[in-house]
């Protein structure tokens, strides 16, 4: 036992030049205030049985004493350094694991978290309001983990026009929402400097492969258009390696609009888009998606494809004529798990009844 003080004036054992050091390493492992570890129970069982004692107990590697292995007897006797320092190893490795596992977990729910925060600064926000027009957006994710590279947008342009777009980057995770918001930027600021779909593509072509010069390169795919003013009812679009958009028609007529000629941006010295035209008369509706959707498993384990899109399409097409993305999300319901990849949508359809204008009051 070490006594401290004196006689006449007893204290306190003096507290090490390092313990406030030492307490910061023990809340560092995380060790007080625990419920029992299984462990640390082992541990104390295996010194009972080296130094043959009815009892033994742990109490708690940065060279600071973090507590104490205890071996309990009803007699005195004599026990050697060695079998000390070997249970103490034990038990810092044992903790040392710990540690490194509890800040792996805390690792993986900061990034689970500023995954989640990525994710809902990329989706898309509620679209505006296109005189005429009714438009609709949705962002199936396909895992919660992951943040994956589909994006889409809608923004009005200083001449009464519409400009808007829909794509998808390769990759997942950190490097693709980077990818991500520099396309979905980037796409924005062209159509602002000249709104021609397919120079908007090329000038998109051109930042990532400036951004990118010297690495391996970033690739996405894209449709872009534009939308004259809303009573013309007239778009023209440009694709770069993206799936057909699909004019959805109010008599359950599905007509593909070819952009698929056109190829990956970012990839190619010097790709080629294509474009494209279409009118929308009431009941009609524009429809752009990623390949999340067409690649999507069927229950009976095909995938959906662009015929069984056209088809889902053409069946729903009277109950849905004013909201073509609701019939979309009914179907991703229906698919469920076979939907293995994130899907972006986009549509803009003409009411078959247009909303009253708004009554004056006196």
């Amino acid at each position: 036992m070490m006594v401290t003080g004196s006689a006449l004036h007893p204290g306190p054992a003096p507290r090490p030049a390092d313990d406030e050091l030492r307490l910061a390493a023990v809340d560092r492992y995380q060790i007080l205030d625990t419920p029992p570890e299984g462990t640390f129970d082992k541990v104390a069982a295996l010194a009972a049985r080296i130094f043959r004692t009815p009892a033994a107990a742990i109490t708690t590697a940065d060279g600071y004493h973090l507590g104490t292995v205890n071996v309990l007897d009803t007699h005195p006797r004599q026990v050697t350094a060695e079998h000390l320092q070997n249970l103490a190893a034990l038990v810092m490795g044992q903790l040392a694991m710990r540690l490194s596992a509890v800040r792996t977990v805390t690792a993986e729910r900061q990034m689970r978290t500023a995954a989640e925060r990525l994710a809902r600064t990329l989706l898309p926000p509620a679209p505006p309001q296109v005189p005429g027009l009714r438009a609709a957006v949705a962002y199936h994710a396909a895992s919660a983990d992951e943040v994956g590279g589909d994006f889409s947008d809608l923004f009005p342009l200083d001449d009464g026009r519409w400009a808007f777009f829909l794509g998808d980057v390769c990759g997942r995770g950190a490097e693709a929402a980077a990818l991500t918001s520099l396309t979905r930027c980037t796409l924005r600021a062209a159509a602002l400097y000249d709104p021609d779909p397919c120079a908007v593509l090329a000038n998109l072509d051109t930042v990532l492969k400036d951004e990118y010069q010297g690495t391996d390169p970033r690739r996405c795919t894209a449709v872009f258009g534009i939308l004259e003013p809303a009573e013309d009812g007239s778009f023209t679009l440009a694709g770069g390696g993206h799936p057909s958009a699909s004019a959805v028609r109010a008599d359950g007529t599905i007509q593909p609009l070819p952009v698929t000629g056109g190829q990956l941006i970012g990839l190619l010295p010097e790709p080629r888009f294509t474009q494209t035209s279409t009118h929308l008369a009431p009941g009609d509706a524009l429809l752009l998606y990623t390949d999340g959707l067409t690649e999507a498993r069927t229950p009976s384990g095909p995938m959906l494809q662009e015929e069984g899109l056209a088809a889902h399409l053409a069946a729903g097409t009277r109950d849905d004529a004013d909201d073509p993305v609701a019939g979309i999300r009914r179907l991703l319901d229906h698919l469920g798990t076979g939907v293995n990849d994130d899907t972006a949508l986009l549509a803009l359809s003409v009411p078959i009844h247009p909303p009253a204008p708004a009554q004056e009051t006196r």
